[in-house]
């Protein structure tokens, strides 16, 4: 499994993900979801989630025609369509090749075909935008309301995004935020794993202002890890009692303080 998350923000879109793929207790391995992209008017980044043989079927032949571009302009790519809008729908159909081409004789496998992409980037002359491509190529985009997607086990570090996320974020404050996300996936999922990917483009650059992995042994992943467990501790014990012992009546009270008569 995974865990991937992607925020749309006014100074930025903030992508980090995991590298673990977990195929049953004792076949864990290491793969890259992030995939990143640049040219002179463009920065685009997309991280997968789902079965790894769609994923990188997909990822591979987005490579491919950007390679044969080279020597056929007419071959359009994510580096040159119009429109991050458009790259989107490019990523849609790949998914949809390759699930049309395996997706029934894996299922008679017994194996699951299920993947999905987000996809996030810049084009000189548009917006920034998120998207989230699905099993059928179909996808969604990010918007005001809801600035981030997540795939993979996303439901132990939702609660952080919910609780500090806005468009108007800054992006260290975001860094923050996916950074306690993913900590709190590790902690309560093994079939998530460090080392970690993180990207940042800033709007308006169309260049990663941040492209690095982040190793098991980071001090600065480690320190807000550390102190993020400790701030929790310590809100926990200053949270009021909710549960009260029921306070005796006068008379309950009166009648244990009474002697006992003797029995004649």
């Amino acid at each position: 499994m995974t865990y991937c998350v992607g925020l749309r923000l006014s100074q930025g879109l903030v992508l980090l993900s995991d590298t673990r793929t977990n195929a049953g207790i004792d076949n864990v391995s290491r793969f890259k979801k992030m995939f990143t992209w640049r040219s002179r008017d463009r920065a685009i980044a997309m991280m997968t989630s789902g079965n790894l043989s769609i994923t990188q079927g997909v990822i591979t032949r987005i490579n491919r025609a950007i390679e044969e571009s080279a020597a056929d302009d007419s071959i359009e790519t994510i580096l040159s369509a119009e429109s991050m809008f458009r790259v989107a729908q490019l990523v849609g159909e790949r998914m949809g090749e390759m699930q049309d081409r395996f997706r029934k004789s894996l299922e008679q496998r017994g194996a699951a075909a299920d993947a999905s992409i987000i996809v996030a980037g810049q084009r000189k002359g548009g917006k920034q935008r998120l998207f989230l491509v699905y099993s059928a190529g179909n996808f969604i985009e990010a918007t005001d309301d809801t600035c981030y997607f997540q795939i993979g086990e996303h439901k132990y570090g939702k609660p952080i995004l919910d609780r500090v996320l806005t468009p108007q974020t800054p992006i260290p404050e975001a860094l923050k935020a996916v950074f306690v996300s993913m900590d709190s996936t590790l902690r309560s999922n093994l079939s998530v794993g460090m080392p970690l990917d993180l990207a940042v483009i800033k709007t308006d650059t169309y260049e990663f202002e941040v492209e690095r992995r982040i190793e098991n042994d980071d001090p600065a992943f480690a320190e807000i890890s550390t102190r993020w467990s400790d701030a929790l501790r310590e809100a926990f014990h200053t949270l009021p009692e909710f549960y009260h012992a029921k306070r005796p009546s006068r008379k309950a009270a009166a009648k244990r303080k009474a002697p006992a008569r003797r029995k004649r």
